[in-house]
């Protein structure tokens, strides 16, 4: 039995860029087109194809500012795309390399001994480790350049 819960950002956010809503710098997206394989969508966490219309913005995974709430460039589509949500990660992040992960506490403050970096081959296996401690509230699976991929919970 799994005990992760993988989700792409939140679909009521997603809406509200889309239709021109501020990112977490306070300013609209912007579009872009998608070159190369590096274009995931945060919302799907599918990649963008290449020559597809992008929207580049800055996005904060946490609902308050505070010490720990980094903010970050991310990827969506800008066409309509489904929400990810399941027990496992998307296959392609299997290719991340490496990938950085965290757990936070209740408090969404980072629990540094959680944090490593590790290949993308073995990112589910370090969510799984983290979240078998019940301090450790969730996990943020981020790139090499820290940029926030998705959020992983205790199922």
């Amino acid at each position: 039995m799994r005990i992760l819960i993988v989700k792409g950002i939140p679909s009521d956010y997603v809406a509200v860029i889309r239709n021109g809503g501020p990112d977490a710098n306070g300013q609209p997206a912007v579009t872009r087109i998608a070159a190369g394989m590096a274009n995931p969508c945060r919302h799907c966490l599918q990649l963008i194809g290449e020559g597809e219309e992008k929207l580049v913005l800055s996005y904060r995974p946490f609902n308050e500012v505070q010490p720990y709430a980094e903010t970050g460039p991310i990827f969506l589509h800008k066409r309509a795309c489904q929400p990810y949500k399941s027990d496992v990660l998307p296959p392609w992040f299997a290719y991340l390399q490496p990938a950085l992960i965290r757990g936070y506490g209740h408090d969404n403050w980072i629990r540094y001994e959680t944090g490593n970096v590790v290949p993308g081959s073995d990112l589910t296996a370090g969510c799984e480790k983290i979240l078998s401690d019940e301090e450790s509230a969730y996990v943020h699976i981020r790139s090499k350049f820290n940029c926030f991929q998705c959020r992983v919970d205790r199922a």
